[in-house]
């Protein structure tokens, strides 16, 4: 970016329907996962029945934002305005503790560092609109 350019705002997710509550918590510092009150199943993505018995009765509990890198990609090219300010960056599939895996960034972690296995923890990363971004950074749990 060159002095004087307006620095590109991130994109923002859309925030209504099954996941709101899931926004809105983020935006706290609170990373939260779905769970089904029927079977006690954890799943992801947000939804509003339960992907494995069907149950509409689907609640949300916090997660300790703990997990590990089940595998990763390191982005050098991207048109996205905002993306491409943060080049190159690391996306990944983190599997949670409690039992889903998410897609997220990986942040604040040399990139020459990221392994399949490496423990991360979360943090958030503020947005527009109020709007919290659950991102990983390696963790110093073993």
């Amino acid at each position: 970016m060159s002095e004087g350019e307006e620095v590109p705002t991130r994109p923002v997710p859309d925030t209504r329907n099954a996941g709101a509550r899931y926004w809105a918590a983020a935006a706290n510092g609170v990373l939260l996962v779905p769970k089904c009150e029927e079977c006690a199943r954890t799943f992801w993505h947000p939804r509003p029945r339960c992907p494995h018995c069907g149950s509409d009765r689907v609640d949300w509990i916090a997660s300790a934002g703990k997990g590990a890198i089940h595998t990763f990609t390191v982005v050098r090219q991207t048109s996205d305005p905002f993306f491409s300010t943060r080049l190159p960056y690391a996306v990944a599939m983190i599997d949670l503790d409690e039992g889903v895996r998410v897609m997220t960034n990986v942040v604040q972690t040399p990139l020459d560092a990221l392994h399949i296995g490496m423990r991360v923890e979360v943090q958030f990363e503020r947005a527009s609109a109020g709007i919290g971004i659950p991102c990983f950074r390696a963790s110093n749990v073993s």
